[in-house]
Formats: structure tokens, C-alpha cells, sequence
């Protein structure tokens, strides 16, 4: 046996009307969770009481879900906008002062505009270059190492090659 249809009206008793919200709300709430849990979807209810209480269930950050939703709209508020180009000259100012920085730095490097640097900063500087130097040099000399040992082999195979052209020479 089925339940009859409810007639959809305000519920004038103040008690029962309160006890459908709960069982109502519960059941929303949860078929949103299914909801998102079934699809894998981002879900957000928000519900306002007519005693200004509020419930919510979101799969995610409440805020991030709105947010999601303004962007998908278009309808980012002032304030919203204002804060985002904000963030982004924030952004733009500290990525400006990294490459000023990298500058000099790559100027120290080459020995120009060393004036301003004083001597622990010079000391620091000569340190590195100093360690770069180094490691150039270890490089220079695998790379030299490297060469001679080409070099050995091709004499040996050369001189074999010419070693064996000469018997053929002398059997005739």
C-alpha cells in the first residue's frame, strides 16, 4: 500500500511544520550527498530556516563551491575581481623584483657593477666564482681525459691497421 500524495501548502500547524523542515532538510541534505557521491559531482545546498538558521552540505569548501559557480556564470562580485587583480599585481611586483634580483646577480657574476657590493658581499662573490672556476677546470680535464683516451685508441688501430698492410706487403 503506497502513500497518498501530499498537497503541496503551507503547513499552518507551527509544531508539524517544524517537524517536516527537520525530516525534510535531513532527507535534502542526504540526497545531495548521494547525489554527489553517485555522479562525483560537486554539490552544494544551502538552506535558510524561517528562524535564520542556516544548513549546508557541500562536497567541497562552501566558499570554493560559490566561487566555482560565480566563475562558471560570470558574475564575479567588485570586491571579488578587485582582490583577484590585486593578488595578481601582487604577483607581478614579486616575480619583477626576482628578476632585478637575478640581473644583478648575473652582473656580479660577470664582474660589472660591482661598486655597490661591499666586502663580505665581494668575499661571498669571489667564493663562488672561485667554486664555479673549479668545477669548470674538473670539467676541462674529464673532457681533456676523455679526448686522449679517443685519441689512444685510434693511434692503435691505425698503427694495427698499418702493421697488417705491411706483412701483406712483405708475403709478396
Amino acid at each position: 500500500m503506497g502513500r497518498g500524495k501530499v498537497q503541496l501548502k503551507r503547513i499552518e500547524n507551527p509544531n508539524a511544520r517544524k517537524v517536516t523542515f527537520t525530516k525534510r532538510r535531513d532527507s535534502l541534505l542526504r540526497k545531495a550527498f548521494e547525489f554527489s557521491l553517485l555522479c562525483e559531482v560537486d554539490v552544494a545546498a544551502i538552506i535558510f530556516s524561517s528562524s535564520d538558521e542556516v544548513y549546508e552540505y557541500s562536497t567541497q569548501d562552501i566558499n570554493q563551491t560559490i566561487s566555482k559557480y560565480h566563475r562558471a556564470k560570470g558574475t564575479l562580485n567588485q570586491s571579488d575581481q578587485r582582490s583577484s587583480t590585486e593578488f595578481m599585481m601582487e604577483e607581478l611586483d614579486n616575480m619583477k623584483s626576482t628578476v632585478r634580483a637575478l640581473e644583478a646577480k648575473n652582473k656580479h657574476l660577470c664582474g660589472q657593477d660591482l661598486l655597490p657590493l661591499q666586502l663580505k658581499e665581494l668575499k661571498k662573490l669571489e667564493k663562488e666564482l672561485n667554486t664555479g672556476l673549479d668545477r669548470i677546470r674538473i670539467r676541462k680535464r674529464q673532457v681533456l681525459s676523455e679526448h686522449t683516451c679517443l685519441l689512444k685508441e685510434k693511434i692503435i688501430v691505425y698503427i694495427y691497421s698499418e702493421g697488417a698492410q705491411e706483412k701483406v706487403t712483405v708475403e709478396e
